[in-house]
């Protein structure tokens, strides 16, 4: 669509805007969409809503930022050219920003302007820039909001309420003619600090002090607090308005006169480049991989490891929700790691949905039925599987045992985790990452510049005295997780990664799945009771040998020892004697020691003499001598037995604490069922019901679908052609005469455009009692569907609801209030 004249308000810009610039726009604000505007005047609107140029901004990068709030500091609207001078310098040799850097400043401000004005945050040609209202009272200099630039208020500002007799003082100070007009006065100091020749020669009469109190104003805060009885050098400033009073105590630098101290720039340091991540190490590609290989083999090996320890039922749930302090550090010796690292292969399974809350009424974590389909796949799917949760979980590890914004801690797997960026900072950063070369580990103190320099306005601080912003930290514990996950090796970016984020995941476990070592079927015994594992281990022998063994340590081979406890453990599970030392002797490259075969003969043996079945429970045996012994040992007293039979024993506490209590002294006691059967115990017999893993927390509104956004521009056309279809000519209106109704969209346009010229109109108007009036109104602001005014009618300022406006139309030019 084209245009013949300048637009006039936000609407009118959209409205000159093609369809794909539109469908741009919701695409970049997709909360413009939530509902679909009903037409192109409801969509500006929308769009300069407080939360909605908000969150705009806060996905500009640092130059597009740079130019909003050099705009919000120049006059609306502002010419390019004017725009341009903010940013490199009014041209004198000492604050020009000359050669490379006002180059680049040149080549990146239409790129930046182009950015805002697709986003709508700026509308209106190059010869007049308009900043959406909004955002200029966001960015624009106030005491309650300093400016990003560091500026203070404009003379006019300042001086407001300023009685005129002070004014004069100040213009004979400054040497200009007295006038006792107050806005003349203004004006007339206004353009002494603008004039570059004319405020030169007034700062070269000042104090060497008081040019010295101006340096520590000029780059912000332009604030300074003053005594009653201030030195010489802040009198002479004070006197001559480069000083002005905002309070009895404090002064203000005014933004004219900053600007001529800087030149005529806004930014100390602008921005227009990104800066570049430099290389910190640069290393093999193959040995790259191959690390990344094995890491993302131990770390799916250490979530198995994890929810295999928690196969019977895990820790219990807190009643805030979360695992308690020493359920973690528990869990931490179990993995034999830090307790940071144990919350993160946590925090991975549950994102995963191979861990979930069991629903009981003692409510507890257990692995749930994925996780045992999970297991049976291979170790390269398996491996995607976690780093694709990985990637698009919201909630953050590294949080926990910090606080949240209510002083209470944070849990691992509790609530107040949930970080909605996260998803979005590991994607970037795994992008800059694969945008170095292969094998090329960064610097991390580049990549969080890049990073900033993205997006300058998200992470703020979390807790008091945090120095580092959230953005930056859940960066940091990106590159961390990246290399605890496989997902880099030795800092580089694995090629199996690069497969995951360009190709999917299938091709992301054909390249890894070479890389991963192949599972063994056999184990080395020593004669120490102990088994080595050369490398990774089949799945049913990896089983069996964590049944009948206890892993001693890990590594590149893990060493397995066998105890007279972990022997009855497979016994329970319903091995015998000759099926462990089949076993053994079937995977065992040396022979089984004999040590090894008499431990398992003598826990076999005894195992199972004792019977505990449940009375409350008893103790059964066909040898009077071991209950005799049992009932002797004083350390028995706890377990409450007392005789029923020669061959049997009750007891006051329960089977499961009968069983721990025996074993604790020594003996080998097997459960058994009503019918004198034996119990055998099965590992992996505790699983959720079928949970789903959990959904992370958006981020706002999702990205709209193509179909929807072409969709959603139809509509909004066809609204705004029915909104502004024009039924019949009304005439010019006079007060005096009937006003004609004009429809909510024409009169949204009519106030916007009043409150943007400061011009004067006569509406119609409804109150909640029903009674109609004509009024003539000068718009001050128009925002959520109310219009704030100054009632020329009722001489003051008043806010009337747009909906109970049943008409506008513009003054002539010969009417008045």
């Amino acid at each position: 669509m084209g245009m013949t004249t300048p637009p006039r308000t936000l609407a009118e810009a959209l409205r000159a805007r093609d369809d794909e610039s539109l469908a741009g726009l919701l695409r970049a604000r997709p909360d413009l969409l939530s509902p679909v505007p009903n037409d192109i005047t409801q969509l500006a609107t929308r769009a300069g809503t407080r939360a909605s140029v908000v969150r705009a901004l806060e996905h500009l990068d640092r130059f597009a930022l740079q130019t909003a709030e050099a705009l919000a500091v120049a006059p609306d609207p502002a010419p390019y050219d004017t725009l341009l001078g903010l940013l490199t310098g009014d041209g004198r040799d000492d604050g020009e920003l000359r050669g490379d850097a006002g180059a680049a400043i040149v080549d990146a401000l239409p790129g930046a302007l182009t950015t805002l004005r697709e986003q709508a945050l700026v509308w209106g040609e190059d010869e007049r820039l308009h900043l959406v209202r909004t955002a200029r009272e966001l960015l624009a200099p106030s005491p309650q909001h300093p400016s990003p630039t560091g500026l203070g208020p404009t003379v006019s500002e300042a001086t407001a309420g300023m009685s005129p007799g002070r004014l004069q003082e100040i213009l004979t100070a400054a040497g200009l003619p007295a006038t006792y007009d107050p806005v003349s006065a203004v004006s007339a100091l206004s353009a002494l600090f603008t004039d570059r020749v004319r405020m030169g020669e007034l700062l070269d009469t000042a104090p060497v002090e008081a040019l010295s109190v101006l340096d520590r104003l000029v780059w912000g805060p332009p604030y300074g607090e003053v005594t009653p009885n201030p030195t010489p050098p802040v009198k002479w400033l004070r006197d001559r308005g480069l000083l002005l009073p905002v309070s009895t105590r404090t002064v203000v630098l005014p933004r004219e006169a900053a600007l001529h101290l800087r030149a005529g720039r806004a930014h100390r340091v602008p921005e227009p480049l990104p800066p570049v991540v430099a290389a910190a190490a640069e290393r093999d590609p193959q040995a790259v991989d191959s690390a990344a290989a094995g890491q993302a083999f131990l770390s799916v090996s250490t979530v198995e490891e994890l929810l295999k320890s928690w196969n019977g039922g895990g820790p219990a749930i807190l009643r805030a929700g979360g695992l308690s302090v020493r359920e973690l550090k528990k869990t931490a010796t179990v993995l034999d790691v830090s307790e940071p690292v144990a919350a993160f292969w946590i925090e991975l399974a549950y994102a995963a949905g191979l861990l979930a809350s069991d629903g009981e009424t003692d409510e507890r974590y257990a692995p749930t039925p994925a996780y045992d389909d999970w297991t049976e796949l291979p170790a390269e799917d398996r491996w995607v599987r976690l780093a694709t949760a990985w990637l698009a979980a919201t909630r953050t590890p590294g949080l926990v045992g910090g606080q949240d914004a209510k002083g209470r801690a944070l849990s691992t797997l509790g609530p107040g985790l949930d970080r909605s960026a996260a998803p979005e900072i590991r994607h970037r950063v795994l992008a800059l990452l694969d945008a170095l070369a292969p094998g090329t580990a960064p610097d991390p103190e580049t990549l969080l510049a890049r990073l900033r320099w993205e997006r300058p306005l998200r992470g703020a601080s979390t807790s008091a005295g945090d120095t580092t912003d959230l953005r930056s930290r859940i960066a940091l514990w990106t590159l961390n997780e990246c290399e605890l996950l496989g997902i880099t090796g030795r800092g580089a970016l694995a090629s199996q990664t690069r497969a995951l984020l360009t190709a999917g995941p299938a091709a992301a476990a054909a390249r890894l799945a070479p890389l991963i070592p192949e599972p063994l079927d056999h184990v080395l015994l020593q004669a120490d009771l102990t088994a080595v594992a050369p490398g990774p281990l089949e799945r049913p022998l990896a089983d069996m040998l964590a049944a009948l063994a206890d892993i001693e340590s890990k590594g590149g081979a893990t060493v397995y020892r066998f105890t007279p406890g972990s022997v009855r453990r497979a016994l329970d599970a319903g091995q015998s004697a000759a099926d462990l030392h089949a076993f053994l002797a079937a995977h065992s490259r040396t022979p089984v020691p004999q040590p090894l075969s008499y431990l398992i003969d003598d826990v076999a043996r005894r195992h199972g003499h004792l019977r505990i079945g449940a009375a409350s429970s008893y103790v059964r045996c066909d040898d009077e001598a071991v209950l005799n012994e049992i009932l002797a040992d004083k350390r028995s007293a706890t377990l409450r037995l007392r005789r029923l039979a020669p061959t049997a024993l009750a007891a006051q506490i329960d089977p499961v604490s009968l069983l721990d209590g025996l074993r604790e002294l020594g003996y080998a006691p097997a459960a058994e069922s009503a019918d004198g059967d034996v119990l055998i115990t099965r590992a992996g017999a505790r699983r959720t019901p079928p949970r789903s893993a959990p959904e992370p927390v958006p981020e706002g509104p999702p990205l709209p679908e193509p179909a929807l956004l072409g969709a959603a521009v139809r509509a909004i056309r066809a609204g705004d052609t029915a909104a502004t279809v024009v039924h019949k000519d009304t005439g010019p209106a006079a007060p005096g005469d009937a006003l004609p109704r004009t429809t909510s969209a024409e009169t949204l346009v009519t106030v916007q455009a009043a409150a943007m010229t400061g011009s004067a109109i006569w509406i119609g108007y409804v109150n909640a009692e029903g009674a109609a009036s004509q009024r003539v109104i000068a718009p001050v602001r128009v925002e959520g569907g109310y219009v704030t005014a100054y009632d020329h009618t009722a001489d003051e300022v008043r806010t009337y609801p747009l909906h109970r406006i049943t008409g506008v139309a513009e003054l002539a030019d010969d009417q008045t209030a």
